[in-house]
């Protein structure tokens, strides 16, 4: 780890590109670092300070994770107003936001420190003893690849027209020379980058490789992001329905090729992640925050479960409190709830009703309520409006899953995240099947249907919880939309979702719509702030921070920002 850390700190120095470096830091910064990757452990180590890229607040451990996936029509920041750090949630921010130039900056953080890897590892290989070393060095270059097409896409996607940097040697650029490359040559970049890796990579059940694998981009993780990579190109604002046979196709050569699976109960998944468990059967890229001694200092942290879990009060050297700032949008609710989802395990796992006071509470109750009357009051959508405002994601519940290590802490926690699950690829499967062919194939049905069939708790593997036969392909794309919010909810895929549909700001207005209808007592009164700032044509994607555009005179500002 001190190696890693050692690492991470030399190639930060002087890795923001758009940023000023002195001379005497770049000197010294290179210095140290030629000396350094004489040999595949030591390549290794560097490779290492890349994926710590990912647990900083600005990326996994909060911004990519938690604020920036909220203001959508199943997840909502809490309270009334935009205020503190309310203001990235409802979509009232400026250019000028800290945390949209802090992420900004950590993404080309992380594909500097790609870029170096890259450009050290191809200058180091010849001096590397064995042909087993050079074979763990060319996985290693899959690896960075894998992990700068990651970065990129988190860039592309969220930013829209972004620098395309490749080599540390556009790094030392006065930023009057930056341009902004099109999207599309970005998905290029991104693609070439991972079907290298898919190529390369081992599935991590075949891995001879690597001592540890754990956490690591793998064969199914490359062709995992893949898929979803063609799944977005194919959406908007590019539109390019070509990519949608590629994606199916890329998801396809996954799922056939067996080496991944759907854990047999939903609940396992939470339980794992919020344990630190690496089981690669469903999980393809997951971010790890595990920390050996438990505690906030320098191991990673993040704020998964504390913000976006179950609203837990603290007890003084028993557990911290967890504030609960992520809430359930109720129409959510309500739909989940319908008779054609009864039986439907995931929407319990998934939304927290209650609370942890010193006991377990519901949100329905009041002081007087005994548990009966509680539970009444929750199953009647017409009573405790407020409270069910309130409701939370259940996922990472940490007093229910956290088995060992707390952190007895207010605000961090060592619960991992999860960037992709191999039900996500079945979805986006059948997606893309559908989409491609302008019908719901065999195969899509089937890829839908594994993911209810677990998502019901059927352990016959029997077809009562399948979609409906004979569905067209209108039908089906929305059932496969709908299904994508009931698997994924809160994991950070719906906004991505709404926008590359073409339907975010609508869904907003929507949303809106059906709380009004719902609530009963002040129609003013449902705190869904969102959609009083959302703007059509505006906030499908952030804005290019301000600092970019007052140090880069090329840069032009995304639309109506």
């Amino acid at each position: 780890m001190k190696k890693v850390l050692l690492y991470s700190l030399l190639a930060s120095a002087c890795c923001l590109p758009l940023s000023s470096c002195s001379l005497e830091e770049r000197s010294s910064t290179e210095m140290e670092k030629k000396h350094y990757m004489n040999n595949a452990d030591e390549a290794e180590d560097v490779l290492l300070g890349v994926y710590a890229t990912n647990v900083s607040d600005a990326m996994y451990a909060y911004n990519l994770s938690i604020l920036f996936a909220l203001g959508t029509d199943i997840a909502q920041v809490e309270g009334a107003n935009n205020e503190n750090f309310r203001i990235i949630p409802t979509n009232s921010f400026p250019t000028t936001q800290s945390e949209v130039q802090a992420t900004w900056a950590a993404l080309y953080t992380g594909i500097y420190r790609a870029n170096d890897f890259l450009e050290r590892v191809a200058v180091k290989m010849h001096s590397f003893g064995s042909d087993d070393e050079k074979a763990l060095a060319t996985i290693y270059i899959a690896e960075a690849r894998a992990l700068r097409a990651m970065f990129y896409f988190e860039l592309v996607r969220r930013y829209g027209n972004v620098p395309l940097i490749t080599t540390t040697a556009q790094a030392s650029q006065t930023p009057e020379t930056y341009v902004q490359a099109d999207p599309v040559e970005i998905y290029k970049q991104i693609e070439a980058d991972l079907r290298y890796a898919c190529d390369v990579l081992p599935y991590a059940a075949d891995d001879t490789y690597r001592a540890n694998n754990a956490f690591r981009f793998s064969k199914g993780a490359a062709l995992g992001l893949l898929a979803k990579v063609y799944a977005t190109w194919a959406g908007q604002p590019i539109g390019d329905s070509a990519k949608w046979e590629l994606a199916a196709n890329t998801a396809r050569v996954l799922i056939e090729s067996g080496k991944h699976a759907l854990l047999p109960s939903y609940q396992t998944l939470w339980e794992n992640t919020c344990n630190s468990v690496w089981d690669p059967t469903e999980s393809l890229i997951e971010i790890s925050f595990y920390s050996p001694t438990g505690t906030s200092g320098s191991d990673p942290v993040g704020r998964v479960g504390k913000w976006n879990g179950v609203k837990t009060t603290a007890i003084a050297g028993i557990r911290g409190s967890c504030a609960g700032n992520v809430k359930v949008v109720h129409s959510f609710v309500l739909d989940w709830r319908a008779a054609e989802n009864s039986g439907d395990l995931r929407r319990d796992l998934s939304v927290a009703n209650y609370l942890y006071n010193n006991d377990y509470i519901l949100y329905a109750a009041s002081a007087s309520d005994s548990q009966t009357d509680a539970q009444a009051k929750d199953a009647d959508a017409t009573k405790a409006q407020k409270g069910k405002q309130n409701y939370t994601p259940a996922k990472w519940d940490i007093e229910k899953y956290v088995t060992s290590g707390k952190l007895i802490n207010n605000d961090k926690s060592n619960v991992n995240w999860y960037v992709l699950r191999y039900a996500d690829v079945l979805l986006l499967y059948a997606e893309a099947l559908n989409e491609w062919h302008q019908r719901p194939t065999d195969e899509a049905y089937a890829a839908v249907n594994a993911v209810r069939r677990r998502g019901f708790g059927n352990p016959a593997n029997t077809s009562a919880c399948d979609l409906p036969a004979g569905l067209d392909t209108e039908a089906f794309r929305q059932a496969v939309r709908k299904e994508r919010a009931y698997e994924l909810a809160f994991e950070g895929h719906r906004r991505h979702d709404l926008i590359r549909w073409g339907v975010y700001y609508e869904t907003i207005q929507q949303t809106k719509q059906a709380l009004a209808s719902w609530w009963t007592t002040d129609s003013s009164d449902f705190n869904y702030v969102v959609a009083r700032f959302t703007v059509k044509g505006k906030h499908e994607l952030f804005p290019i921070p301000q600092r970019e555009l007052d140090l880069c005179k090329q840069f032009r500002q995304n639309p109506n920002w």
